[in-house]
């Protein structure tokens, strides 16, 4: 029985930490970031100094902690091992990445005004956006993997990896963009980024259903 709870009570840390790391990811990019681009000099460089670094504590502690308690859930409770949570959690691992170590040393040279502050907002845009693409595939694996009917048919053991190994491909290839790329049209803007989110997630499903 306390075993079962602890479970439990790790699947909904799990599911809190996971709520507000993505909703503040969308925040920022869906909200703040628009915002800054009608905004007044003044009034941007105060939600800069204001509000953003707060903003950013929570974001950055969420997705640590959701990284965490994912470890945790299929480490040491020995969940189902398939496709699906393969590469969801690959997903989940590079976005908590991109977070510690793109987005946030990056933004902090944007709020201390650093000369390099204009290069530095730009790397943590490519990244924020990313994350914001593999968001939406990362969730729908996610659910997937945990609510799909036919999951103790998927077990790794049993399957064709085809499937596996293209889609790390292509979230390798979307990771390396981040790092080494641009910012291009597909994620450029809001639309832009939710339309492929949503086809990245359709990609992925046919992947994990017909490879």
């Amino acid at each position: 029985m306390e075993y079962y709870l602890g479970s439990v009570l790790i699947r909904f840390a799990h599911i809190l930490f996971g709520v507000l790391w993505i909703g503040l990811l969308y925040y920022f990019n869906f909200v703040q970031g628009e915002y800054f681009k009608e905004s007044e000099a003044s009034a941007k460089s105060d939600v800069v100094q204001k509000l953003v670094p707060n903003a950013l504590w929570y974001f950055r502690w969420a997705a640590a902690f959701t990284f965490l308690t994912g470890l945790y859930l299929l480490y040491f409770l020995h969940l189902s091992v398939n496709i699906e949570i393969i590469l969801g959690a690959l997903m989940g691992t590079l976005m908590a990445a991109n977070v510690w170590f793109i987005i946030w040393p990056n933004q902090k040279k944007v709020i201390s005004g650093a000369a390099d502050a204009a290069d530095a907002g730009a790397k943590a845009g490519l990244a924020s956006r990313t994350n914001t693409l593999l968001s939406l595939p990362m969730l729908y694996l996610m659910v997937y993997s945990a609510h799909s009917p036919v999951k103790a048919q998927l077990l790794l053991k049993t399957e064709d990896l085809t499937g596996l190994w293209v889609g790390i491909a292509i979230i390798l290839l979307i990771e390396a963009n981040a790092l080494f790329g641009k910012m291009n049209p597909m994620i450029a803007s809001v639309k832009a980024v939710i339309h492929s989110g949503l086809v990245l997630a359709i990609i992925f499903a046919l992947l994990v259903h017909y490879l």
